[in-house]
């Protein structure tokens, strides 16, 4: 039997809720046992498995490390350390979102390899203690843009800056449709929802940089601050198919 603990602080219940209940969807039958309790503080997932899932459990234990540090402990470090000027919501959701995932494979990597599965492992410390070389490329990230904010004086050069965030950053999806909807926007990856609830102006644009996509397509024609901004920072990668109402009703039946 292979035996881990992954701890985390009492502040990220959500967080290890999020893990208890995948690795409580692989780890049954005869696999092994999950357990979780509190205690001083902390949240404990306490894993026993079969040799043979080892490897399978470490690589889910490990994507979702991963994802919390380079992901909420991220966002975090940039709302703590960024110095912006006062400027519209969504376009300083855009530009926070861009800085989240820039250089964010490098990021992956560096938790990855610094990973190690022992007895137990306390996620914040880790990323304390562990991860100083993570941090200073993030702080390092965060002096850049504060020396840069002079940006946000103009709204072309801002526009500029966060087009060339969007251009470095790696391309996760082919292709992407929005669709406009009462009471806000659903985007579809392929013909499958990416998004269940509708998401509004803010949220469009910051999920749109997260799924950093080739292409664009817009089943709609009308105007709006966040559609402004998605077609001026991935530019020659929006298509508007406005006029196309047999690919709305596809999505709309889905």
């Amino acid at each position: 039997m292979w035996e881990f603990s992954l701890n985390l602080n009492i502040e990220n219940i959500d967080k290890a809720k999020r893990i208890y209940r995948t690795l409580s969807k692989f780890i049954r039958d005869d696999k092994g046992v999950v357990t979780s309790h509190e205690e001083n503080g902390y949240i404990y997932i306490l894993i026993a498995v079969k040799g043979q899932y080892e490897e399978k459990v470490k690589t889910i234990l490990s994507n979702y490390i991963i994802e919390i540090i380079c992901n909420d402990f991220k966002m975090e470090y940039l709302e703590k350390h960024l110095s912006i000027p006062d400027y519209d919501k969504i376009g300083i959701c855009a530009y926070k979102k861009a800085l989240l995932n820039f250089d964010k494979e490098t990021d992956k990597y560096i938790v990855k390899k610094n990973i190690l599965f022992d007895t137990d492992l306390y996620i914040e410390s880790f990323y304390r203690f562990k991860l100083k070389s993570l941090q200073e490329k993030w702080r390092e990230l965060v002096s850049l843009s504060n020396d840069n904010k002079d940006y946000f004086l103009s709204q072309e050069s801002f526009v500029d800056l966060l087009k060339f965030l969007v251009d470095n950053l790696d391309i996760c999806e082919d292709e992407v449709s929005v669709v406009k909807e009462e009471g806000g926007y659903r985007i579809f990856l392929g013909d499958k929802k990416f998004n269940t609830n509708l998401l509004n102006e803010e949220s469009v644009v910051s999920s749109i940089i997260d799924l950093s996509p080739q292409k664009i397509n817009l089943y709609f024609n009308e105007t709006s601050n966040a559609i402004n901004l998605l077609e001026k920072i991935f530019k020659e990668r929006v298509t508007i198919n406005s006029s196309n109402m047999q690919n709305i009703k596809k999505f709309q039946l889905n």
